[in-house]
């Protein structure tokens, strides 16, 4: 009888093309995909809860798939993890309504974005935060921060020229931790660069660059030259998606 699986996946996106499958480029979608063909003998698509760019990590990604499998879930996970390399993990699975559909039924996700703010840096830690060795003015970026808490047209703050550029934050916290400076967002969805976009304005905030006070005149005006440069995706990782 067919099933709907609900899969949650961690990963270190260093070495991939992002999420969604592409031709002749590594993604964590085709891997799986791939996994789940040498189970079945079928090719089944996976459905994503959102697709992280190249080089963007997840602790928690969620996805589902439908599949007619008579394997206890112990077994499955290993059958499924046994041909993926060990930078990409499935760490848990469930069987869910018929109905659930991964992408759609998600109420928010959660990201976070970590800068490693001193010229001294772990190498087991460069492929995780964006390392910024000059000095950050981080009580300047925790004052905009939560000026992003709304819900409003994010042009500005995306690559974006396809979609309803309407989101909802929930959540726009920087807090600080050691060397780190750590902002974690949430929202009802994301529009494409938009988290990596509002990093590089609060960077340019704590460098004195961008005062708090000009982020509601560049979230009027609408242009996407206004705000500052994308930070790199090495530093974004998915958190937790909700449903």
């Amino acid at each position: 009888m067919m099933q709907n699986y609900k899969i949650l996946i961690s990963y270190d996106g260093t070495d991939y093309h992002g999420w969604q499958r592409q031709p002749d480029k590594k993604t964590i979608q085709g891997l799986i995909e791939d996994s789940l063909t040498k189970i079945t003998q079928k090719k089944i698509h996976v459905i994503g809860a959102g697709r992280t760019d190249a080089g963007v990590h997840a602790k928690e990604q969620a996805a589902n798939f439908k599949a007619s499998l008579n394997i206890k879930r112990e077994e499955l996970i290993h059958a499924l993890n046994s041909p993926l390399p060990q930078d990409v993990r499935i760490i848990s699975i469930e069987k869910v309504n018929i109905d659930f559909h991964a992408r759609n039924m998600a109420q928010s996700k959660i990201y976070q974005y970590r800068i490693f703010n001193s010229p001294n840096i772990s190498p087991f830690l460069h492929r995780y935060v964006l390392q910024w060795s000059s000095p950050l003015n981080v009580s300047l970026m925790k004052k905009a921060a939560p000026l992003f808490k709304r819900e409003a047209d994010f042009t500005s703050f995306s690559s974006n020229r396809l979609l309803n550029p309407v989101r909802k934050i929930r959540l726009s916290r920087i807090e600080k931790k050691g060397d780190e400076i750590i902002y974690t967002v949430e929202a009802n969805g994301f529009l494409r660069y938009m988290v990596r976009t509002i990093v590089g304005t609060l960077i340019e905030v704590g460098r004195g660059k961008i005062p708090p006070e000009e982020i509601e005149e560049i979230f009027r005006k609408k242009k996407r030259s206004l705000a500052s440069p994308t930070a790199p995706a090495k530093g974004l990782c998915l958190i937790k998606v909700n449903y």
